[in-house]
This record gives structure tokens, C-alpha cells and sequence, in this order.
């Protein structure tokens, strides 16, 4: 009786062998080929075409290691800066010292600190993925972002790039400067130009034809111009504008920039659905990610360099309480980002995502809102 279930699972499981089995068949057969013909050839040949295979096995070696190792990522990483200790807002005099302008102190921008770092955290303390030429390259002319391998760290990074170039932007046309009447920072309006280039330039490329400055030298010099700037705040030589309106702009900048990710996320959620199978909801998860990641720490130093206005508008509670929104998302990490329908058996983790950011988002607008009485 049992006999044709046995041998109808037995076939099954034949087939499974016999497909596997081929897709590994096609795989091998151009290494298999270009081994014979690496075989039959001189041994000049032999050596130029070894050294270029080891080559280009070693760069592939140290593509995958920057790609898998996330070198110091820590989403609490904003403990280590203590700004609860600070007691003073961005741009206020703390010393007067003996009167004269080279004695004086001010306070320096959390924002701009957390800002030069997390920049540093991205070019310098690890590889920046996206205008590494093996990743522009893809896996055989297919782009990695369409894989569901090695693109988790670019994406990650990315989207803390995307708050950066936010902040950037906020700081040379708001923060740092009275009233959007005055002089722009020329440190400041460097460090944004620099972070609106291209995030996938590498030191050659076709258009135009010829060799490029790779994108993380643009972002390095941002680094430089931040912290250039915050230096010559904290002489009080440079401003920064911490009123309440300065601040409700840029909470409702971030919140415009993490709705559109929520936006992302939902067209991703709802039309391409396939559970473990979907090449692309890894990407997404990270990208916004990278974003919270980022956004958390900026939002602490906002509520350092924004120290009066937080308590005259009585909003400690209220940021608290975005705080912990952020801290619950950041713990969201799987090891495999699975997207499915709502209704089905498996968790989908771009709506739990999606989620979070709309409880942070809420209370952003919600801090907003007080701002604006």
C-alpha cells in the first residue's frame, strides 16, 4: 500500500536532485571551460592570466569581507556622547573670558559633531560599498541591489547617507546662519555641496570619459568642513541659530523625508510579496534602516543643541518618548528580511518597519505641532 507514496516522493526528490544538479551544471561550465582552455595554453599565457585571476580573487575576497563585516556598528552609539552632561545650547556664549573676541567660548553643535561622525563611520571606520568598482560591476552585469546578496551594508549606508545629506542642507541654510537673511557659512555650504555628490563615482567613469575624484574624497573633505566649522563656533566666531522655528523646520524636513521611506516601503510591501523570495526587501529594510540609525542620533543632538527651547516648550517628555520609538525600530534586526502579505503565516518585516518609522514620524509631528503655538 505504501509502495507508490515511496516511490512518488522518491521521484520528487530525484527531480529536486536532477534541477539542482543542472542550475550547478551551468554555473561551473564556464570555469570548467575556461580551465581546459587555461590547460592548453603557454606557459607565458599561463602566468599572465594566473596573475589576473589571483587578482581578481583577492578583490572579490575583500569585497565580500567589507560587504559582510560592519565594522563599530552600534545602535546605541549615541551613549557615548553623554549630551545629557552638556547644559548648554548650540552657539551660546559659556565664557566670556577677559573680554576680548579670542577668549570667548560657545557652545558647539551636537548636530554638526554627530553629523562629521557618522560620515566618518561610513567612508573612513568601513569602505563606502556603492562606488566600489566590484559593486558597480554586479554579479554578472546584474545589479547587486537586484540580488539578495551583498548589498545589505551599501543600502545601510545609503540610507544614513540620505539623513546627512538632510542635515547638511539644514544646517547651511537654517542652523547656521540668522534668519536665512545672513551670509551662509562657507564651511557649511561646502560640507552640503560635498554631500550632494554622486554616491557611486568611482576614480574612472564613462561619462564623461576619463578619471574621477572617487565619492568618499568629497565626503571626507565634508568631515573636514564641519568640523571646521564647529570649531570656530565653539570660538563663537561662527553661528548657530538654536529658536524654536529653526528647530520645527528641521523636525518636519526629517519627517517629510521619512514618509516618503514609509511610502517606499508600503509600494514594496504591497506588490511584490513573495515571503523569503523577494530580492529587493532586504535593500529596502536597511535603507531605511540606515536612516533611523542615523536620525536617532541626530535627534539627541538636536535636543542638546536645542537645550533652552526643549525646556521652555516643555517638550522633554515628548522627545523621550521619540527616543524610545527610535531605540525600539533599531532593535529590529533579522537575519533575513522577509516580505509577505500581511495575512500570511510569516512576518513581514518592511510593514513592521514601516511601523516604527510612523510612530517616530508621529511624535516628530506631534513635537512639531507644540513648536508651532
Amino acid at each position: 500500500m505504501l509502495d507508490p507514496i515511496v516511490n512518488f516522493f522518491t521521484w520528487i526528490f530525484q527531480m529536486i536532485g536532477r534541477a539542482i544538479g543542472f542550475v550547478i551544471g551551468i554555473i561551473l561550465w564556464p570555469f570548467m571551460w575556461a580551465g581546459r582552455w587555461y590547460v592548453q595554453r603557454g606557459w607565458i599565457l599561463k602566468a599572465a592570466v594566473g596573475a589576473v585571476a589571483i587578482i581578481l580573487v583577492a578583490l572579490y575576497g575583500y569585497f565580500i569581507y567589507v560587504t559582510q563585516v560592519w565594522t563599530n556598528f552600534n545602535p546605541d552609539y549615541v551613549e557615548a556622547y553623554a549630551f545629557e552632561r552638556r547644559n548648554v545650547s548650540a552657539g551660546e556664549q559659556v565664557n566670556a573670558g577677559s573680554g576680548t573676541d579670542t577668549s570667548r567660548t560657545c557652545g558647539r553643535s551636537a548636530i554638526a559633531d554627530v553629523t562629521a561622525d557618522l560620515i566618518d563611520y561610513n567612508v573612513n571606520q568601513n569602505p563606502w560599498i556603492s562606488s566600489m568598482i566590484l559593486y558597480k560591476l554586479g554579479l554578472f552585469g546584474i545589479d547587486w541591489d537586484h540580488t539578495p546578496w551583498l548589498d545589505n551594508k551599501a543600502s545601510f549606508q545609503r540610507g544614513i547617507n540620505q539623513a546627512l545629506r538632510r542635515t547638511t542642507t539644514e544646517l547651511a541654510d537654517n542652523l547656521g546662519r540668522v534668519r536665512t537673511t545672513s551670509q551662509i557659512d562657507n564651511d557649511l555650504q561646502d560640507a552640503r555641496g560635498n554631500m550632494q555628490f554622486d554616491e557611486e563615482t568611482w576614480y574612472f567613469g564613462l561619462q564623461p570619459f576619463g578619471p574621477k575624484t572617487p565619492t568618499p574624497s568629497y565626503y571626507r573633505d565634508a568631515i573636514t568642513k564641519l568640523r571646521s566649522f564647529n570649531t570656530r563656533l565653539e570660538a563663537c566666531q561662527a553661528v548657530f541659530d538654536a529658536r524654536a522655528d529653526n528647530l520645527k523646520i528641521y523636525l518636519d524636513r526629517i519627517a517629510s523625508d521619512i514618509g516618503s521611506t514609509t511610502a517606499l516601503l508600503k509600494d514594496r510591501a504591497e506588490n511584490y510579496n513573495y515571503g523569503f523570495f523577494d530580492p529587493r526587501a532586504d535593500d529596502r529594510f536597511w535603507f531605511a534602516y540606515g536612516q533611523l540609525y542615523a536620525y536617532y542620533g541626530l535627534m539627541k543632538a538636536a535636543e542638546a543643541d536645542f537645550e533652552d527651547v526643549i525646556k521652555q516648550r516643555n517638550l522633554t517628555s515628548l522627545w523621550q518618548t521619540m527616543d524610545a520609538q527610535f531605540v525600539s525600530a533599531l532593535r529590529l534586526q533579522p537575519w533575513i528580511v522577509a516580505n509577505s502579505s500581511e495575512a500570511g503565516m510569516f512576518a513581514s518585516h518592511l510593514t513592521t518597519m514601516g511601523f516604527y518609522i510612523l510612530r517616530v514620524r508621529s511624535n516628530m509631528v506631534e513635537i512639531s505641532n507644540v513648536l508651532a503655538q
